[in-house]
C-alpha cells in the first residue's frame, strides 16, 4: 500500500498519527508482523531514497536558515523549530555530491536520531518527498558490494519497488552523531569541505 504525500506549506506534516496509525497492525518497530516495513521515499539528484517512518518526525517547507559559521558545507545551517535549534543536514553534499540546488519542491524532512540514549533532532535537505511505501521484507536485498553511488555503509538494502529498486538509508550511519560533530568541528575549517567560502550565506 502506498500513501501519497502532499507537503501542507503553513504546517508541515507530522508523521507520526496521520501515517504510522494508517492500520493498528503496525507495531512499534514500524512492521505490520515479520512481513514489511513501512518507509519514506524522497528524490535526491534524481534518484529515489528511504527512510523507515519511526525516524521521522515531520515534513516541512525549505526556508529560514540561519547559517552557523566555520562549518562543512553538508551542514546548510540551522533553523528554529517552535524554539528549538535544529541543524539542518545537505544529503546532497552529504554523499559527496556537492551542494543542493534549492527549488520549489525542495523540503525539511526532521529525524529523531538516538545515540548513547540521547535523542536528537536533524533536519535533512532533500529535492522533493514522494510517498510512504511498505516493501514486504522479502523485497529487501543485501547492500550491494560495488557499485552504490554513495558509501555503502550509508545503505541499509535495496528495497525492490516495481521494477526497479530503493535505496533504504542507513540513518545512524548517515547521521552519525559521533562523525558529524568531529566533521563540524572548527578545527577542520580549513580544509576544502570546510571553509567559510563552501557554506552559503542566510537563506530562505
Amino acid at each position: 500500500m502506498n500513501h501519497p504525500i502532499s507537503l501542507n506549506s503553513e504546517r508541515g506534516i507530522v508523521m507520526g498519527e496521520r501515517v504510522r496509525n494508517t492500520d493498528a497492525a503496525v507495531d512499534s518497530a514500524g512492521t505490520r508482523g515479520q512481513d514489511q516495513a513501512q518507509y519514506l521515499t524522497f528524490v535526491l539528484g534524481g534518484e529515489m531514497y528511504a527512510i523507515g517512518i519511526l525516524n521521522i518526525k515531520e515534513i516541512i517547507e525549505y526556508g529560514n536558515l540561519t547559517v552557523v559559521p566555520m562549518m562543512p558545507n553538508f551542514l546548510r545551517g540551522v533553523i528554529n523549530l517552535r524554539g528549538r535549534v535544529v541543524p539542518v543536514v545537505d544529503l546532497s553534499a552529504r554523499f559527496g555530491r556537492g551542494v543542493a540546488e534549492v527549488t520549489p519542491r525542495t523540503c525539511i524532512v526532521l529525524l529523531e536520531v538516538e545515540t548513547a540514549g540521547d535523542a536528537q533532532e536533524i533536519g535533512v535537505m532533500v529535492d522533493s518527498v514522494s510517498e510512504v511505501l511498505e516493501i514486504p521484507r522479502e523485497q529487501i536485498e543485501p547492500t550491494p558490494a560495488f557499485g552504490a553511488k554513495i558509501r555503502t555503509d550509508f545503505i541499509e538494502g535495496m528495497g525492490k519497488v516495481a521494477d526497479r529498486f530503493v535505496v533504504i538509508l542507513n540513518v545512524g550511519r548517515v547521521f552519525s552523531l559521533d562523525e558529524i560533530a568531529v566533521l563540524s568541528n572548527p578545527s577542520v575549517a580549513d580544509e576544502p569541505n570546510g571553509t567559510p567560502e563552501a557554506v552559503h550565506g542566510r537563506e530562505g
